[in-house]
Formats: C-alpha cells, structure tokens, sequence
C-alpha cells in the first residue's frame, strides 16, 4: 500500500467520525498543552525571580539581624564602619515601616523606608525628577522625601509632587525627589512608598538602631572574603548561646538557589502533565481497538484482494499516528495561549521554550506510534476467511 494512500484512508476514517476523533485527541490535547503551559509559567516565573535578584547584584551581602530589643541593632556609624572593609565598595542600611501620608483631602497608608545616599547605587533605584537623598539631608535629620509613582498618583494626581508638601504621620515633608518607576516585584509593589533620610525615619517610625542592611563588593571572587569577616564582627557582637544572631545571604547563592528550585518545579510540573498524555495515549488505543473490531469485514475484504499484513499493519498504525498528532498540534497551540493568557491575567513572566514544545510533540506522536502498535498489529494478523464471516 503507498503511504500517500494510507494517510488519505486514515485521515477519511477520523474526519467520518468527528465527535469520537475529537474526544479521543481530547486526553492528548490537554496534556500537550498542560506540559507547555506549566512548563512555560513555571520558566517565567523562574526568570522573573532572577530578574529581582539581579537588580541588586550578584557581588552584595544581605545582612538581617534576627535578635529583638535595642541591643540587637547597629547604629549608623557601626553600620556605616563596613564600608571601611577591604573590597567594600558601599554599604546600604535600612529601615522599614508603615506611616499614613496625607496631601489635602487625600490620605493613604504608605510602606516608608530610611535610607542612606549609597542606597542609591546598591538597590540601582534611581529618581526620574528632582535629587537623590543626600549626606547633609542625614547628618541635619533634614524633613525631605522621595516619593515612588504610585504613591505620588494617588496623593497629588497630575501634579509634579517634587517641591511640594506631604504629611507623613502628622509631620510636613518636602518632596525633593520622584523615583523612577519599578513596578512590581514578588516583594510587593516598588512604586509605592516613601523614602526620608535614616536618620529622619530613626524619629518617625519611633525605632532606632538598624537590622538589615547591604554589603556591595567589588567582585565576585571578594564575596567570600568579606562575608566571613562580616561575620567575624557580627559573632562578637550578637552571638548568643542559642543562635549567631543574624543571617547573612549571599545574592549569588540565592539566584542559584532559585534557580534549582524553578527547574526542580518546572520538571514536577511537566511530569504530571505528562500523565494527561499517557491518558491519551490509551484512549488511541481503546479508540483503535474498537476501529479494529468495527472494521473487520473491511480487513478481510482487502486481504482478499491483495492487500499484504504489512499494509493493513500500516493503515492502523497511520491513523493512530495521525490522531496523536492532531492532538499534538492542537494542544500546542492552546498551550502557547493558555500560558500568554496566564501571564497576562496574573501579570506573570512567561518564557515559550521551543524546546519544550519540540519535546511535547514528539511525545505525542510517540505515543501514537507505542499505543497504536497493539491494534495496528492485530488488525494485521486477522485471518481473510476469519475476517469475512464477520456480518
């Protein structure tokens, strides 16, 4: 039998029977274009966390001290000592809260961060308008802010707010500055806050000394150097009989450590999906079973008039070929929507790997050619006589 003739007869057998063809790609379909998507999200949402990550650099050092009351923190000139480290190139500290700012009639509750000049570089944030905080702005406890986009819509509008007045808990502010905008990150919004100088936010917030704070070095190969002589200075100042007293991540330690655990997820998704295509792949088999059955009479006839068990065996095999990658193509494309649809909707990176869809095809069509063998094969071997006394 030519294979062009086989191919027509398979594809005239599954469009003479559009439902049952339809439910029975519908187990592929949905694993295709469930390994595609999942896989994709998953990749996306991997590379969206690198993304975070790398905005602060893979040379710094994160340091959180994790003991409480007023002797588990560092005053800014402690704090600020760091940077006198060999291959220190600065030193970011930070501090954290949550105040009601109010302009006229309007008000909101708004995340507030003190900071330092140095903040600048080390978190790579920027001001689209205006100037950065500045030294004199710490040294003189200066009422100045900076104001994120988010923040500035909702208090002053359209209205350039640099130059203009903010209260923060009670206290008038002056805008000094308008920070580029960041958008959102797995941390929460970016856009929306205020930063005042540390030492300004110390008062405010009602909460001196400094938990957190980031170590910029000047090269990879120094990160190692400076964390342990970090930690040398920190052990004799906060280690207690329970714990050192604080934590110190490496931001090169935690991208790897994203990273496996995206690929890790991205594989667990991808092999349960993967179920839904084994599924599939016993519906084409039942499907061409019963079409064996069915269709006896038909084999037997073309037995009867030459048709050798090579041909018979490839028409079977054909038509269980061609559903596992009608089913294929159908759920690759769904897969590629459903995922840029999830994207969109959740406001989620995706990453469309070719590769993984090169991979999920061929695994139908795989499947079509493992689960339609069995079939195929005893269509092949029916006897012409048997099969004609078949009514």
């Amino acid at each position: 039998m030519i294979l062009n003739q086989a191919l027509k007869m398979a594809w005239k057998s599954m469009i003479g029977s559009k439902l049952r063809s339809f439910l029975t790609i519908l187990g592929m379909i949905i694993g295709v274009f469930s390994v595609i998507a999942l896989v994709s999200l998953g990749q996306g949402l991997g590379s969206n966390i690198k993304s975070e990550l790398n905005k602060l650099g893979t040379y710094t050092l994160s340091v959180s001290i994790t003991g409480r009351g007023t002797k588990a923190s560092l005053s800014l000139e402690d704090t600020m000592e760091f940077a006198n480290k060999p291959n220190v190139v600065a030193v970011s500290p930070t501090i954290r809260g949550s105040v009601k700012a109010k302009n006229g009639g309007k008000n909101k509750d708004v995340s507030l961060e003190g900071v330092v000049p140095d903040y600048e570089t080390v978190q790579n944030f920027h001001v689209q308008s205006g100037r950065f905080i500045v030294q004199a702005d710490i040294d003189h406890r200066q009422k100045v802010a900076l104001i994120g986009t988010t923040t500035a819509t909702n208090l002053f509008g359209l209205l350039d707010p640099v130059g203009q007045d903010v209260i923060i808990n009670g206290i008038p502010f002056r805008v000094v500055g308008l920070l580029e905008s960041k958008g959102s990150s797995f941390a929460g919004s970016n856009d929306d806050k205020l930063i005042i100088p540390l030492t300004t936010a110390e008062r405010v917030l009602a909460n001196p000394g400094i938990k957190s704070f980031i170590v910029q070095v000047d090269s990879a190969e120094h990160v190692d150097g400076v964390m342990d002589s970090l930690k040398i200075d920190l052990l004799k100042r906060f280690k207690t009989a329970n714990s050192d007293g604080f934590t110190i991540f490496n931001q090169q330690d935690i991208l790897n450590s994203s990273a496996s655990i995206m690929s890790t997820i991205s594989a667990v998704l991808g092999g349960i999906a993967g179920i839904s295509l084994l599924v599939g792949g016993i519906g084409i088999m039942n499907i061409m079973l019963v079409s064996v059955s069915e269709r006896t009479r038909e084999i037997g006839i073309r037995k009867a008039v030459g048709a050798k068990k090579r041909d018979i065996l490839l028409q079977f095999l054909i038509e269980s070929v061609l559903l596992g990658a009608t089913g294929g193509f159908i759920g690759v494309i769904v897969g590629i929507g459903l995922a840029i649809g999830l994207a969109k909707v959740f406001s989620l990176g995706v990453v469309i790997s070719w590769q993984v869809i090169i991979i999920a095809f061929s695994f139908s069509l795989l499947i079509g050619v493992i689960f339609g063998l069995f079939p195929a094969n005893k269509a092949a071997k029916l006897r012409p006589i048997d099969a004609l006394r078949v009514d």
